[in-house]
């Protein structure tokens, strides 16, 4: 994929988090379409809390939707986030998630270089990295940790396949076959399946694993698996 055709699809997947309908139903996806969803949102927060203060100061990159800052403010009552997310939709419906934990959330329209600057004592990116090329991964991560404490844990999910083009198809065709067990029309989550194949840029778990230890992250650890998604925890 070239550089002319990421722009391309990151401007298609802007688009689609700007409209009305797709984001009134957001709330919905996660949980029901990414295997062991809330599960994994508890095991990062557990993750965080191992070397985050009580006080802690977290970074959130993809926080539309709120679902992220919701679970990890009901975990740690004590903790602030920074919320970061391009699209005013997806902050706007974060704000509504969170409903009365909302204060403890600063939100903040754009990409990672609109992060306010730290320290923060952790950081979380969640389905958010497959949807921009290997280069920008790496890119994005170094600013992450750029941002963080010495020693504080940075949590990563989203497509990650093994072996690459290799097992793709057969991966891709079991998220297909997940969905259908889920409820989805069968043609839609064909057309799911392709959508993914063709708009989002998926690594093997070993390049992703790279990415971190590149960014100056170590002992970047799998903690979660969930058929085509995998996260990861490293430390600043």
């Amino acid at each position: 994929m070239n550089s002319s055709q990421q722009d391309d699809i990151v401007t298609d997947i802007q688009s689609a988090f700007a409209d009305p309908q797709m984001v009134a139903k957001y709330t919905e996806g996660p949980p029901r379409f990414v295997p062991g969803y809330n599960s994994m949102l508890s095991m990062a927060a557990i993750l965080l809390a191992e070397h985050a203060r009580e006080d802690a100061r977290i970074l959130v990159l993809g926080a539309g939707g709120g679902l992220e800052l919701t679970a990890f403010a009901q975990a740690q009552p004590r903790w602030t986030f920074d919320g970061v997310d391009p699209s005013v939709p997806m902050l706007d419906l974060a704000r509504h998630t969170l409903g009365p934990l909302a204060p403890r959330a600063h939100l903040h329209q754009g990409y990672i270089d609109d992060a306010p600057e730290g320290p923060f004592d952790g950081a979380t990116c969640i389905l958010t990295l497959h949807f921009v090329s290997a280069a920008e991964r790496l890119r994005i991560a170094c600013e992450i940790r750029r941002r963080l404490r010495p020693g504080a844990p940075f949590v990563a999910a989203h497509f990650s396949i093994p072996n690459g083009d290799e097992e793709r198809p057969v991966w891709l065709s079991r998220y297909s076959a997940f969905l259908a067990a889920a409820g989805v029309e069968p043609d839609k989550a064909a057309a799911a399946r392709k959508a993914v194949d063709g708009q989002l840029s998926i690594l093997s778990p070993e390049q992703d694993e790279m990415i971190l230890r590149q960014a100056g992250f170590s002992n970047p650890t799998l903690f979660y698996t969930g058929f085509t998604f995998r996260g990861w925890v490293a430390y600043a």
